[in-house]
């Protein structure tokens, strides 16, 4: 197995993440977060070793997201993988998903530099005008979490799928559902962020995941765990 590059390195605490980043405030780093269990971040933690080939340059660090949950939660990093670009401690970017082209992409630009960078092509023409997709007002955004909570009997909303979760609690609730042989689907709140904001309004919870069951919310991971122990799941859903 090739050595990482010296430029690489996984990041043991928040004091150790600090000292890297301090060594150089003009020097441009990537902040991997990731978790051992999300099958996207294995693609993407070898991604990211070829870019800490490719740019010796640039500080690459590797962050276990629930491992180092004061980091994580300082970039407000809810799923994995999650990317961070920064100079010293300034934020240049973000990426969210295993989207290596987009990361491969912001990488070779802020190398680069704003300087060397020059427009692909030239037009007259004037900028096209902003969509003006027209917008959902609250009862017709209540209206569609409404359909969407009564989509099937049991409806878990998560970060992720249930095959490809991003997140510890959205990976532990899938785990204990299917242990319990509960039957259900998913919608994925990282898709689309009215759902996400909507529903933290409407269960009054602001949290993911939320299950819910027979069109109304029942609670997060600890509450859904309680009563899958206590036997009420069962009794819920009998």
């Amino acid at each position: 197995m090739a050595q990482n590059p010296a430029n690489f390195h996984e990041v043991q605490s928040p004091e150790h993440f600090q000292s890297l980043l301090s060594e150089d405030l003009n020097r441009i780093s990537l902040i991997n977060f990731w978790a051992p269990w999300a099958e996207p971040c294995k693609q993407m933690n070898e991604v990211v070793v070829e870019l800490a080939r490719k740019y010796p340059q640039v500080l690459v660090l590797q962050v276990e997201a629930e491992t180092q949950s004061d980091i994580s939660e300082s970039f407000e990093v809810e799923a994995v993988p999650t990317f961070v670009i920064l100079r010293g401690h300034t934020l240049l970017g973000r990426i969210s998903g295993a989207d290596a082209p987009a990361l491969t992409e912001a990488i070779a630009t802020h190398v680069r530099g704003p300087s060397s960078i020059n427009p692909q092509s030239h037009t007259d023409r004037a900028p096209a005008a902003p969509s003006s997709a027209p917008q959902e007002s609250p009862e017709e955004l209540n209206e569609r979490l409404r359909k969407l909570m009564n989509q099937d009997k049991v409806v878990l909303f998560m970060k992720g799928s249930p095959d490809q979760p991003r997140c510890g609690f959205s990976r532990r609730i899938v785990d204990l559902l299917r242990t319990q042989g509960v039957e259900f689907s998913s919608f994925d709140i990282l898709s689309d962020e009215s759902v996400r904001s909507g529903l933290k309004v409407l269960n009054n919870w602001p949290t993911f995941p939320q299950l819910i069951i027979n069109g109304e919310f029942v609670g997060g991971l600890d509450v859904v765990k309680e009563m899958a122990d206590n036997g009420e799941l069962k009794e819920m859903l009998a």
